[in-house]
């Protein structure tokens, strides 16, 4: 495990992020906002629902620092990043656009992604894996109200258990957790999307949707999730020799304004494995 404090800008091949949910009062921005200061890479993939057009249209959340993220990647963009951004379900309105270029930002709805030691991996958000998504889109409604409603209440512990001098406890990942344990759906969902990419020929898949950062092997091909930015704020970052590196971001804003990584590198997790 990797600790840095006070970080100087480190700089990576490639940087996939997901889950952001801007326009969700949910969404950490200004933990993203302050992950982007510190972090910069030849390419940024977006790997799904980076906006919440569901949570927009039942009532309109714009905060400035949606729009500072937004003008973040522009000017990545600008000054020469890749940015490569694939729809998810929450903003699968992009997905009328493929292959179109938004000031810069390509639109694409899944990516081979080739890393720096030849292995490819299948870029994908991984909504369309999601039973409940694809076949119930009703109770799929139903269920992100009910996120939405367990994130309220886990602001409201959080508060208390500040007070209380008590750590940090999401109750809302405690929740989805027992849920998404009790009908197996974490692994059978991660199953799924290795067999697409074993389809593909890839050695890899990299995902987001399910808000479980995560890197492991599942019978040969590499299992990646980016994670989320509403509870865990991880990304997935390659280092220039191909190595992946699952970077946990907390800004501590709240206690010491102290910006922090925590950092599991593929061969860092290969060591504590042994």
């Amino acid at each position: 495990m990797l600790v840095r404090d006070n970080m100087d800008t480190r700089h990576f091949r490639t940087l996939f992020i997901s889950d952001v949910h801007l326009g969700s009062k949910a969404a950490k921005v200004d933990f993203l906002l302050d992950f982007l200061k510190h972090h910069e890479a030849d390419t940024i993939v977006l790997v799904g629902d980076i906006v919440d057009g569901w949570r927009l249209k039942r009532s309109w959340y714009w905060p400035q620092d949606c729009n500072d993220v937004v003008q973040k990647l522009l000017r990545k963009a600008r000054k020469g990043t890749r940015v490569i951004y694939i729809p998810g379900n929450h903003d699968e309105f992009l997905r009328d656009f493929p292959g179109t270029h938004f000031g810069g930002i390509e639109v694409a709805e899944r990516i081979m992604h080739e890393a720096a030691d030849g292995k490819k991996y299948l870029v994908l958000h991984g909504d369309e894996f999601d039973v409940v998504v694809r076949n119930a889109r009703l109770l799929a409604y139903l269920g992100d109200w009910a996120y939405d409603m367990a994130i309220m209440v886990n602001i409201g512990l959080a508060a208390i258990r500040r007070r209380m001098g008590m750590p940090y406890w999401s109750f809302s990942a405690w929740a989805k957790l027992q849920v998404k344990h009790a009908v197996n759906f974490i692994g059978e969902f991660q199953r799924v999307v290795a067999d697409e990419a074993r389809k593909h020929g890839a050695d890899g898949v990299i995902c987001g949707h399910i808000h479980h950062a995560v890197m492991e092997d599942m019978d040969g091909i590499r299992y990646i999730n980016t994670g989320d930015w509403v509870e865990s704020c991880t990304a997935i970052a390659e280092h220039e020799d191909g190595t992946f590196e699952l970077i946990e971001w907390r800004t501590m804003s709240d206690l010491q304004s102290i910006p922090m990584a925590i950092g599991h590198r593929e061969k860092d997790v290969a060591q504590q494995a042994a």
